[in-house]
Order: structure tokens, then sequence, then C-alpha cells
């Protein structure tokens, strides 16, 4: 017993408070906004407990604290290993998804083992996929052109399986975060250009040329074309944002959740905005800002290339979801599907949450700088 508390008490002095602090703080915004938002939902669909969401969402809350502070609490190499044998786990899972999946308004990307609660594969391997190619990367500087070649050998298959299901947001956000990794190894920057500009070009053959793209090709132009039945979601989100002005039009007194399905995941932002107002999100944002910008500060005293490129690429990451899903919320962006890190409700969405908070806290305590 007295050596579990000593554990805990190391475990308390070294990680970063303020870090650890951002991140309890937007877990709380978003159990709040669920229990505000998630309510009127319950009600209409459930006759029992008009709670049902906002209490699947404080479980998976406390789940996810329970994982962030199993992650933050490892050896740094436990770490790095328990993650490979993790992502391994999570992409076979991904794999299976194709014949066991099951679909939910045409896309086909849970699975549902029965004993387990349903859940995203793709948000599971996000936090170890970034951890697995830094590793990768890291292994060997001499070659490293080389392991940018085997990356992609892990990138590919991991994007053919995401276009199945289709999920583009998920393929544009491990794609965007892979290249981030690669670009901030140290890859040259014009060899960087015509990589990038490769892949752009192959990208938009496929997307306008190939049929099995279509859907992609559809959004985008559903996009472009604003006039068009297909964007009433986006439409409705843009409208409730305008509605809410600056200060909102008060607790439950929000429409959108009414008339857009899943509001409380694809547009919380436009859920938040319509009931407390524009300068809430400004707060949200700025605190999303402020946990990248400590984390920045405090790569900047980490020794291991290793240890910086997975903060980078877990700050990446938590950032792109960000801009990705406030910018479908404001018309930016086409339609993806992508929740909000913290807020969101969605329990895989918030595990992975979790799981990346807590490897960002590993990594960033005092004993690593």
């Amino acid at each position: 017993m007295k050596n579990y508390f000593d554990n805990y008490y190391d475990w308390w002095k070294n990680i970063d408070k303020f870090i650890f602090s951002l991140i309890i703080i937007l877990f709380l915004l978003g159990l709040f906004f669920s229990l505000v938002s998630t309510s009127l939902i319950a009600s209409d669909k459930l006759d029992t407990n008009s709670y049902y969401f906002f209490i699947k969402h404080f479980i998976f809350i406390i789940i996810g604290i329970v994982i962030l502070i199993m992650f933050s609490f490892l050896k740094e190499e436990l770490l790095i290993k328990t993650s490979i044998i993790l992502f391994v786990i999570s992409f076979i899972t991904l794999v299976l998804v194709p014949f066991f999946g099951t679909e939910i308004k045409g896309s086909k990307r849970w699975i549902d083992f029965g004993f387990l609660p349903r859940f995203q594969p793709i948000e599971i391997i996000k936090p170890f996929f970034i951890i697995t190619i830094s590793t990768l990367l890291c292994l060997n500087k001499n070659n490293l052109y080389f392991k940018y070649f085997q990356s992609s050998f892990i990138l590919l298959p991991i994007l053919l399986l995401l276009i199945s299901q289709p999920d583009l947001g998920q393929t544009l956000l491990i794609a965007m975060v892979w290249l981030t990794l690669i670009f901030i190894s140290g890859i040259n920057i014009y060899l960087f250009f015509i990589f990038f500009v490769f892949v752009s070009s192959t990208a938009s053959y496929l997307i306008f040329f190939v049929s099995k793209f279509e859907y992609i090709k559809f959004r985008f132009l559903s996009f472009i074309n604003s006039s068009g039945a297909s964007n009433y979601q986006a439409e409705k989100a843009s409208d409730a944002i305008i509605s809410g002005g600056f200060f909102g039009k008060g607790i439950g007194e929000g429409t959108l959740n009414s008339k857009v399905p899943e509001a409380h995941t694809d547009y919380i932002v436009s859920v938040v905005s319509e009931e407390f107002g524009a300068i809430i999100v400004i707060i949200i944002i700025l605190l999303y800002l402020i946990f990248a910008y400590k984390i920045i500060q405090k790569i900047n005293l980490i020794h291991k290339e290793k240890f910086k490129l997975i903060l980078i690429g877990s700050v990446s990451l938590i950032l792109l979801q960000t801009f990705v899903h406030i910018g479908v919320n404001i018309r930016l962006l086409p339609t993806t599907g992508m929740t909000l890190p913290y807020l969101s409700y969605g329990g895989s969405s918030i595990i992975s949450t979790a799981i990346i908070s807590g490897i960002i806290l590993n990594l960033t305590k005092r004993k690593v700088i």
C-alpha cells in the first residue's frame, strides 16, 4: 500500500499540472454541454430517462480519465512497446470492419463484438499510429528516406480501409498527421513539396475520375453548390451559429438538436454557439491554443527525438481535428463527420482523446526533460 501511494505521489509530483488541468476542464465542458444539449434528444427518443446520453457520456469520461492516468503512469519505453502492440491489435479490428462491421447511415465504420460496446477502430488506432510512425522514423537516421518508404506501407492500408467505409474525414486526418511527422522528421523541403503535389494530384484523379470515390466528388460539389439540398445539415448548423449571436439564446433554447441528427457529435460547436454564444466558442478555441502552446513549450525541453515527434504528432492530431470540426460547422469545409476532441459526445472519440492525453502527460513529465 505504501509503495502504491509513493508511486502516485511521484506521478502527481512529475506531471505537468497545468496541462492536466486543461484536459480536465475540456472534458468537463464536454460533459456540461452534453447535459444541456442531449437531454432533449433523449426525452424525444426514450420514455424513461431524459439523461440517457448524458449518463453514457459521463461513464465514458470516467473510463477515459482512468485510461489517461494509466497511460501517463507507464515508463516511457514501456509506453512505446505497449502502444505498438495495441496498434497492431487495433489495426486488426479495422481490417475486420468490412466483414463484421455495423453499418449506420450508409457507412460501415463501427464494430461490435457483443461483449464490448460498439466502437470505431480508427479512433483507437490514431494515438498508437503516431507512436508507431514516430518510433519507426527514429530507428535509424542514416536511412531516413527508406523509413519514409516503410512508414507509407503502414499508412496506405489504413487509408484504403477508411476509404472503403467510407470515412473521408478520418482519411484526411490520418494522412495529414503522417505528413506532419514526415515534415518534422527532417525531410528535404523540395522533396516534401514534390511528394505533396504527387499525393494531391493522385487524390484529385481518384476523386474525379474513379467511380469508387464518387461520394467524395459528390460531397465536394455539394459544398461548392451551397444551394443544394444535400447541404441541409451544414445550413442548419450555420443558421444556429448566426441565430445564437455573440451571447447565445440561453440554455435549452437551441433548436439545432431537433433539426439535425447527431448534432451533439458532428456539430457540437454549432449547438454551443446557438445556446451560449460565439464568445464561449472563442474561449474554447483559446483553451485549445493554450493547451497546444504549453505542450510545444515542453517539446523544446525534451532531448529524445522520438518523444518530440510523438508530442508534435499528438498536438497536430488534436489541432487538425479541431480545425476540421470548426471548419465544417462554419461552412469553411465540406461535411466530414469529425468529432471535436474532449467536447463531442461519443465513446470511441472520448477514449481516443483520453489515450492521446495520457501519452502527452507521460512524455511531458518533469523527469523526462
